[in-house]
């Protein structure tokens, strides 16, 4: 043994040891937008520190003991420096003081006489309000409920998390929203259907001994958002959701989720009581498949006393329904209903329906559910899709939104990137939701936008609400790309509040998640407000539609005509031929558009007077045709795909200058993903450029880069394209969503 060898081995060791130091504290992505990490302007913090001290708690439900958790938690971590929560009567109180509570479990909050103030926010409103109590300056997060305190808690963190002043605090705020739901598409086997971040949370060898910590700290992140509501399964549902074995698994999940405000839903399989072996039919109408459902909803409630509802798709892409028995959607939606009532669950059925022989699929929903407006329980609510054909990156509204007037509906979103590039592209939705929210339809003059639909503003219904499809994953980030996050974090929001705009959405993510560096704020705010957009425009622009290569729905392929369903071709959308391009919906094509108000069908219904951006949904449109910019349609067809990559381009750049506001580990990870991005957008733009060339039999204009391959050359990419990611074979061309 040398005699260099102990200071060797120490050097060794002290360099493992930083370096496992170093790894312990890279920022993983795993705490999303509750990172509280201590505030970096030192005075700043200091600031805050010597407002808040205590934390005072009375009451002691499961709820109001998770929100003093989270307060402990993100004060203390913010603050850099413990917090503490005391629990049960106060004699007296301390200099800066925080005080949360209901006026029935919290004589200080009493003392208050909120009454009056807090009745006006309903049961999940709360106010945050900085006060005097006893003679002392205090901050009270008060609700009329536990619930209401805790998403008042987390909205107290929010604003600190965002540096915003506390002096003069004063904010009130209740959801106008009832329903505020996340959609898994999760399968028993733990494969997600269009889930791009690994494998199910949900590990069913696992439960119901054995509960995660992840499964609480998904309950904290929705919780944030003031989401209520979780869809664990998917739509393409395994009838063996609703067996004990899988009920009591179910039940541990819920008896998570319960302390966050949050219900548990199941999506079911219409065939279900075919599948248990115990009837021959599910007519809706037959009693013996009432009872049934009635007796199996009883058990799913013994194990889940506070179970949500029913989340249902029936008969669309093979999935079973009340049609395989010559019922309607009413008379199948209100059979399992009245199973519900009498426990207060409800049925959100989907409406992203349409029949294997229609003329247009754009039709379709509208077609099925029209004439039964009025005719659904009230406790049946529609969940129905932004737009009428599938959650593509720009789509008019569905207009079942202004058609169904006497009937409750809720929005579905995606979050989950099925046509915005998996978790390789950067693609911000909150842009998309609020395109679609402050749409107006005018069904009864200006200010019907879907927003107020959804409010219940425009029209009389009991039930209103808002769903979006997530398909988090065990990946370590929960969502793959890290800015997908920032999607799921824009619909709660909105959800709560569908007045927020994306731009304040993305703000308060930006700072919660990364940085409240000015300079970083400002620059990253504008790539997530271009994403969209640029996504829009390498992919498919003015009104262009799913020309997606067909069961992974990533790459091009505006040339896909053999599929089993013309409505499942890319052909079948844009329609190109030597004349023009597009879909013809006005009185001389499919009269689609005869299904808006008829302020929206005049407008849409004129070429001269349709939006650009959905022109080719509604208008056949010749290349020559002259566009706002003074070009051709196809002169601004091409323009739009290399604005696309452009754009991206300008996303790049601008990324590449936040290196020094925010961890090396994200920085590289988002880097590496745009310079992937890039690649397929430069791939989506000359593989349509190329392809709708071989129809205008027109040049690419003089200043554009021009295609590096052949057309041929991206058909055969199409073709031999790696998808990263597991598939399910519920993920094949038969079962699309």
């Amino acid at each position: 043994m040398t005699r260099n060898f102990f200071p060797r081995l120490l050097l060794l060791c002290v360099c493992l040891t930083s370096s496992i130091a170093s790894l312990s504290h890279a920022e993983d992505g795993y705490d999303m937008w509750l990172r509280y990490q201590p505030i970096a302007d030192e005075q700043l913090r200091k600031t805050y520190a010597q407002q808040i001290t205590q934390i005072v708690v009375e009451g002691s439900s499961p709820t109001l003991r998770v929100a003093a958790t989270e307060l402990e938690r993100g004060l203390g971590g913010l603050f850099n420096k413990p917090v503490s929560a005391k629990q049960g009567a106060v004699k007296s109180l301390a200099k800066s003081t925080l005080v949360i509570g209901t006026p029935k479990n919290s004589p200080l909050i009493a003392s208050l006489q909120l009454t009056e103030r807090l009745s006006v926010l309903g049961n999940e409103g709360y106010l945050l309000e900085k006060t005097r109590i006893n003679k002392r300056d205090v901050f009270i997060i008060a609700a009329n409920s536990d619930v209401g305190v805790l998403y008042g808690s987390f909205h107290f963190l929010r604003l600190i998390q965002t540096q915003q002043s506390l002096e003069k605090l004063s904010i009130t705020s209740a959801p106008k929203l009832q329903h505020r739901v996340v959609n898994h598409w999760d399968n028993l086997n733990r494969v997600i259907e269009r889930g791009y971040a690994g494998l199910s949370l949900w590990d069913w060898g696992t439960l119901p001994d054995y509960k995660a910590q992840r499964y609480t700290d998904y309950a904290r992140i929705n919780a944030s958002l003031g989401i209520n509501g979780t869809v664990i399964n998917n739509v393409n549902a395994d009838p063996r959701v609703l067996s004990d074995q899988f009920l009591q698994k179910i039940a541990a999940l819920a008896d998570v989720f319960r302390p966050y405000g949050i219900k548990l839903y199941l999506s079911i399989n219409y065939n279900s009581p075919r599948a248990f072996g115990d009837l021959d039919t599910a007519d809706p109408l037959d009693p013996r498949v009432a009872q049934w459902w009635q007796e199996r909803t009883k058990k799913v409630y013994e194990y889940i006393p506070d179970f949500g509802g029913y989340l249902v798709k029936a008969n669309s892409e093979g999935q079973p329904g009340p049609q395989d028995y010559k019922r309607n959607h009413a008379d199948g939606a209100n059979m399992l209903a009245a199973a519900l009532k009498p426990y207060g669950g409800v049925v959100f059925w989907r409406a992203f329906v349409y029949s294997p022989d229609i003329e247009d699929r754009f039709r379709g929903a509208y077609d099925e559910f029209k004439s039964l407006d009025g005719k659904f329980a009230e406790n049946v609510i529609l969940q129905v899709k932004n737009g009428p054909i599938d959650f593509q990156p720009r789509e008019p509204y569905s207009p079942l939104f202004s058609a169904m007037q006497k009937t409750n509906m809720m929005m579905e979103f995606q979050v989950t990137q099925e046509y915005f590039g998996f978790a390789t592209h950067l693609a911000y939705q909150g842009t998309l939701f609020e395109e679609s929210l402050k749409t107006d339809t005018f069904v009864k003059g200006e200010g019907s936008t879907i927003g107020n639909i959804l409010e219940g503003k425009v029209f009389s219904t009991k039930h209103t609400g808002m769903a979006a499809v997530i398909n988090p994953g065990t990946d370590r980030n929960w969502t793959g790309h890290p800015f997908v996050q920032s999607s799921w974090y824009a619909f709660g929001r909105m959800a709560w509040d569908h007045t927020i705009s994306a731009e304040t959405a993305a703000e308060e993510w930006l700072r919660m998640t990364f940085s409240n560096n000015e300079k970083f704020i400002e620059s990253t705010k504008k790539i997530m407000l271009l994403s969209r957009e640029a996504g829009v425009n390498y992919r498919s622009p003015l009104g262009l539609t799913h020309l997606y290569s067909q069961g992974d729905h990533y790459g091009p392929a505006p040339w896909l005509s053999n599929q089993e369903r013309p409505d499942w071709t890319a052909v079948y959308y844009h329609r190109a031929s030597k004349d023009g391009i597009g879909f013809d919906r006005t009185q001389s094509g499919s009269n689609a558009i005869a299904q808006y108000p008829e302020t929206l069908t005049k407008q849409y219904g004129d070429v001269k007077t349709v939006p650009e951006e959905l022109m080719l949904w509604f208008h056949r449109v010749s290349w020559d045709h002259k566009m706002q910019s003074g070009r051709s349609l196809w002169d601004e067809l091409v323009h739009k795909y290399y604005e696309g990559v452009e754009q991206v381009r300008t996303m790049q750049r601008e990324w590449e200058q936040q290196r020094d506001y925010i961890d090396a580990e994200r920085f590289a990870q988002v880097k590496a993903l745009l310079q992937i991005q890039e690649r397929d957008a430069v791939i989506w733009g000359d593989s349509c450029v190329l392809y709708f060339q071989t129809f205008s039999g027109k040049p690419i204009p003089a200043g554009y880069e021009q295609p590096k391959h052949d057309l041929e050359h991206y058909k055969t990419l199409a073709r031999t394209r790696y998808v990263p990611e597991p598939w399910h074979p519920a993920s094949s061309s038969r079962v699309l969503k």
